[in-house]
């Protein structure tokens, strides 16, 4: 089996991956962002969805599951106030996983049951993507590997067919997250602490080790593409190309600016 990939070291885009999703806890309009979302991390040799099929509200999705080849999984709801269709989701991710075929799980839910299989499946070597709305349980989040929401996968605003207005808004809005104070605590920290002697550090490093402690960290969060393009926004490194073609970003702290009333590098007096 593959060993854990974390931040922005995605699974070779060979690895094998079993797409499980919760159909009461997601929506046929997230389906095209979700499947090219996966495909960043690998092929998805299964793709199934749990849902009592019988209920109106799933209706839907039909047209969606043959459009991807998604096979829908029918599970009854045994009793009211139960959720019968977590179960066999768990108990089959359980059977895949077993089958040591799969280098990773795609859990699709917001439902905090499915910590408890994220963690397991994590304990078998195999890594683990969670996708969910931005009230997903923190205990699942944290129990992923890497975590995405949802309404990233179709980020509106900044695409080139949005208005003019709805672009400089969102760009806007990007240069504002970019300043977020805890956001620049997280950059500093993990710059610190994987950076070389001369306060360098491989920007692909920077976001792994965020990556270890905040699963759900993504720059499409803040509005941004690409980790480069939040992390120059920020302003608070220096960054540089290194290498033949200069494709590694290395990155390092600002050096702190001067406080006013100083002008010859003494620290001044005030009245």
């Amino acid at each position: 089996m593959a060993t854990q990939a974390t931040g922005d070291q995605h699974l070779d885009k060979g690895a094998t991956l079993a797409l499980l999703i919760d159909g009461d806890n997601a929506s046929p309009k997230i389906v095209a962002g979700l499947l090219a979302e996966v495909a960043k991390y690998g092929v998805a040799g299964v793709r199934r969805i749990y849902g009592d099929w019988t209920k109106p509200n799933l209706g839907g999705w039909k047209d969606c599951l043959l459009e991807h080849s998604i096979q829908p999984i029918q599970q009854f709801a045994y009793t009211t106030g139960k959720n019968a269709t977590d179960g066999a989701m768990i108990i089959d991710a359980m059977d895949l996983l077993y089958t040591a075929r799969f280098d990773g799980f795609c859990i699709v839910s917001s439902d905090s049951d499915f910590a408890r299989l994220a963690a397991r499946v994590r304990e078998q070597g195999v890594t683990v993507y969670g996708f969910g709305e931005r009230k997903t349980p923190r205990p699942f989040v944290t129990a992923c590997d890497k975590f995405v929401y949802f309404d990233v996968l179709n980020a509106p605003g900044g695409g080139a067919s949005a208005t003019p207005a709805a672009q400089e808004e969102a760009k806007a809005k990007a240069k504002k997250n970019a300043k977020d104070a805890t956001l620049l605590a997280m950059l500093k920290n993990a710059i610190a602490d994987v950076s070389d002697e001369s306060g360098w550090a491989s920007l692909g490093r920077v976001g792994s080790h965020i990556a270890k402690q905040s699963p759900e960290f993504d720059p499409r969060n803040y509005g941004f593409a690409r980790l480069s393009d939040l992390v120059e926004a920020s302003g608070v490194v220096d960054s540089e190309r290194v290498g033949d073609p200069q494709k590694i970003v290395m990155v390092r702290l600002k050096p702190p600016q001067p406080k006013e009333g100083r002008t010859d590098g003494r620290r001044s007096i005030q009245p």
